[in-house]
């Protein structure tokens, strides 16, 4: 399948304005995939109240989680696996992990939950990652609203890949939302097939993308070992 969008330089970064199952029935094989599923909560319909985000018309792709078919796919095609949401989903990846990760998102008291959880392949403690969140810490990452309500911080796909992924592993995300993984990914250096089946997410994605580029760069990357070595994360 070819990329809607392509980026090579301190990686490749390919992004596909599919859907995953389609991609996934012809993809290669993965060395980890972090994935953000639908959790089934409805909250394609919440970003005009909740979020802050652009104001897209009602969405309904949080109405239901991924069918067995979604987990079939996603275990053929990739070694490793990150699964955001994964309380949601234990009755369909029918696995045990001793490896969870807890993003605590520091909200101190307020409507929103204290964190996500995440299910994983590794066999690794359970660890948590700690990143503010709420209100202007958003902003002030992205420069503007948020532009996807389930979007995350790309500081924490850098935790996630510094602390799972090695030098040189290939990384797949079926449900690419705000793409915060891509900025990620490309700052240190990991190659991304990344897919988003809505139309407004996945232009508003990559303009955010682009825009990041465009920002002053170090000239080589941050390799995975530095940031142990220095312990950013």
């Amino acid at each position: 399948m070819k990329p809607t969008k392509e980026y090579n330089g301190r990686s490749r970064i390919r992004m596909f304005n599919c859907d995953c199952m389609e991609f996934m029935a012809q993809a290669e094989r993965y060395d980890l995939a972090i994935v953000d599923p639908p959790y089934g909560v409805n909250m394609g319909n919440k970003i005009n109240s909740i979020t802050g985000g652009i104001k897209h018309k009602p969405k309904n792709w949080d109405k239901y989680t991924p069918d067995q078919a979604y987990w079939d796919s996603l275990f053929l095609v990739s070694k490793n696996q990150i699964v955001w949401g994964g309380n949601y989903f234990i009755s369909k990846i029918k696995k045990d992990s001793p490896c969870w990760i807890f993003w605590d998102k520091n909200n101190g008291e307020s409507l929103f939950a204290d964190g996500e959880m995440a299910w994983t392949s590794f066999n690794s403690p359970i660890r948590k990652a700690v990143f503010n969140w709420c209100g202007s810490a958003s902003i002030h990452e992205t420069g503007t609203n948020k532009i996807h309500p389930t979007q995350k911080p790309y500081r924490l796909y850098k935790w996630l890949l510094t602390n799972y992924a090695k030098e040189g592993d290939t990384i797949l995300d079926t449900h690419g939302g705000s793409m915060s993984i891509a900025i990620a990914c490309w700052d240190l250096g990991f190659d991304l097939d990344i897919c988003e089946l809505d139309p407004d997410y996945f232009n508003d994605a990559v303009k955010r993308f682009e825009s990041y580029l465009k920002r002053p760069q170090p000239l080589i990357p941050e390799t995975v070992e530095q940031r142990k070595q220095n312990r950013f994360f």
